[in-house]
């Protein structure tokens, strides 16, 4: 199966505000998904915990 570079993904929190993580591309959902389990990992329990979804990139000729 070819693999299509333009499919790229990225993380967006829930609540729309953009931070490091949110500018970053991803090549794939696992590479995405493995850098929000670092970002959690850092984090403590708490009430003020940002949650975070993983989604299509959208390419600029999209736009």
């Amino acid at each position: 199966m070819k693999s299509d570079r333009n499919h790229l993904v990225r993380v967006i929190r829930d609540d729309g505000v953009e931070d490091d993580l949110t500018r970053r591309c991803f090549s794939t959902y696992d590479e995405a998904y493995d850098e929000l389990e670092r970002f959690y990992a850092d984090l403590c329990c708490s009430d003020d915990r940002v949650e975070y979804s993983i989604m299509p990139a959208e390419l600029e000729s999209d736009k």
